[in-house]
């Protein structure tokens, strides 16, 4: 695979991770470098681990997982965009705070942003490519579209407040159903 194809498809890959950041940032009360450095990491690390993953299991782990990689990364978009939605009615619970960026929610979040990485590094597997470029080109994308998109999330975050919170639930929870509705056509 030649370097621009493969820089599309590391592009293709980062757009959730992209679109989770926007909704993450845009919901937190204020965006630290701890937030940025949290989110950043994971979403490129697990982008670029379930690419080799996917590549080490190749077609075993599609077996293994029989279709519900789509409803797992919807599962998770869905509770955590719920949950946002959910706190950004009680400025109480907002400011103390749920916080997606760490705990569970940052595992939920960087998992459901990255089996569709665990697809491709099967696709890769099966057709005989090396994976170490194609990982870490995928992983550095990925890294670099979630800082983007937490660094616009945080600027709409700031001018309306709860309200960019509820809209980054929702988005998350259209997210969600965007990957299951694409999954079943």
């Amino acid at each position: 695979m030649d370097n621009p194809t493969l820089l599309g498809v590391a592009i293709a890959l980062g757009m959730d991770a992209f679109a989770v950041a926007l909704a993450v940032s845009s919901g937190l009360c204020f965006v630290t470098f701890r937030h940025m450095f949290r989110l950043t990491w994971h979403f490129g690390l697990f982008q670029s681990l379930m690419t080799l993953v996917g590549w080490v299991g190749g077609e075993s782990v599609s077996g293994f997982l029989g279709g519900l990689n789509n409803w797992i990364a919807f599962g998770l978009l869905v509770f955590l965009g719920v949950k946002m939605v959910k706190e950004s009615w009680d400025s109480e619970k907002r400011v103390q705070g749920f916080d997606p960026t760490r705990g569970w929610s940052l595992v939920g979040l960087s998992v459901a942003t990255s089996l569709d990485a665990l697809a491709v590094g099967i696709s890769f597997s099966l057709i005989g490519m090396s994976i170490l470029w194609p990982s870490l080109i995928i992983g550095i994308i990925a890294f670099l579209m979630t800082l983007i998109g937490m660094k616009i999330g945080h600027r709409v975050g700031k001018n309306l407040g709860e309200w960019a919170e509820r809209a980054g639930g929702i988005v998350l929870i259209a997210i969600g159903a965007k990957i299951l509705i694409v999954s079943m056509s």
